[in-house]
């Protein structure tokens, strides 16, 4: 028993075992089987890419978004880049007039690196490497036994080549950082607590007190008054009636009763008892400095 080794995305695996001394015809149909698996399962189906290629730029963009399910992409800069990666490439395919089999493989080859990247993290090297044995299985190659596996011919594989030269391999280090680096979730948002008009029993609310003048607040907006505010405007009336005898007392003359002999003499003697106690005080003050004054005098003499 002989066995046949064939390369796959991600290494190399063992192929079914075949008997030795079998016909060309059944060991060419084990080689097509292998052959098959390569660029498997396929990344976009045969409907789907039929689909896009009937789309512009814009409709591309929304069918990719809904076979990858990105559902965040106003917020998550991850699911854009990736969807923009997708887009690219397809529409760089779209350029290069690819069959619906090339379609299928050249966006699988792109799915395919960007999983060895992501799970198997294989660093830029290796997918290189990767790359030259893929192109090999579905390129053209000398020593291919079935010119009907040449899915690229020479031109188109090495526009692959250089196309993801300058969308991948290029970038390599921000597509690590991409997957890699974990960032921290940005707040774009806050909540706030705002505090609203109480519901009234009207439609609409009454406006603010502010925007509209008193007299038209008062004759067409201000709420009729309550049983308290009745009770309070009653109060305030009875005490003004109350208060109105003593306001008529307190305007009557209260020297009707005396004549002007009576008003000069009675100041007469408040005048004398303020000068008589201003007079006191005045004595009492001086004594005491001149007694000061003597004192020193005293003092100087004995000195």
């Amino acid at each position: 028993m002989a066995a046949s080794v064939g390369t796959t995305p991600g290494g190399t695996t063992p192929a079914a075992m075949t008997p030795v001394g079998a016909s060309p015809e059944l060991e060419k149909d084990v080689d097509f089987q292998e052959h098959e698996k390569i660029l498997s399962p396929d990344f976009l189906s045969v409907d789907q890419i039929t689909e896009m290629l009937a789309e512009d730029v814009d409709g591309v963009q929304q069918k990719l978004e809904k076979f990858l399910n990105f559902k965040n992409l106003q917020t998550c800069l991850k699911e854009a880049i990736l969807l923009d990666y997708y887009v690219s490439g397809f529409l760089w395919a779209r350029g290069m007039d690819f069959s619906i089999i090339q379609y299928s493989k050249f966006m699988t080859l792109l799915d395919m690196l960007l999983h060895n990247l992501r799970t198997l993290r294989m660093s830029l090297e290796d997918s290189l490497k990767w790359l030259g044995e893929v192109m090999a299985e579905i390129g053209p190659s000398h020593s291919q036994k079935n010119e009907a596996w040449n899915i690229f011919d020479v031109k188109q594989a090495n526009a692959i080549i250089d196309y993801l030269k300058v969308s991948l391999f290029q970038h390599y280090k921000l597509y690590e950082f991409l997957f890699y680096s974990p960032r921290e979730e940005i707040v774009i948002g806050t909540e706030q607590v705002i505090e609203i008009v109480k519901p009234s029993g009207c439609l609409f609310p009454d406006p603010l007190e502010e925007g509209i003048s008193f007299d038209i607040y008062s004759t067409f907006i201000e709420p009729p008054p309550t049983l308290d505010t009745e009770m309070k405007g009653l109060d305030q009336e009875q005490g003004a009636v109350e208060s109105q005898p003593e306001a008529d007392t307190s305007d009557t003359d209260l020297l009707a009763g005396f004549t002007i002999e009576d008003v000069k003499s009675v100041l007469d003697q408040v005048t004398d008892d303020v000068l008589i106690s201003i007079q006191t005080e005045i004595n009492e003050k001086l004594q005491i400095q001149e007694e000061a004054f003597n004192a020193r005098i005293e003092k100087l003499k004995k000195a």
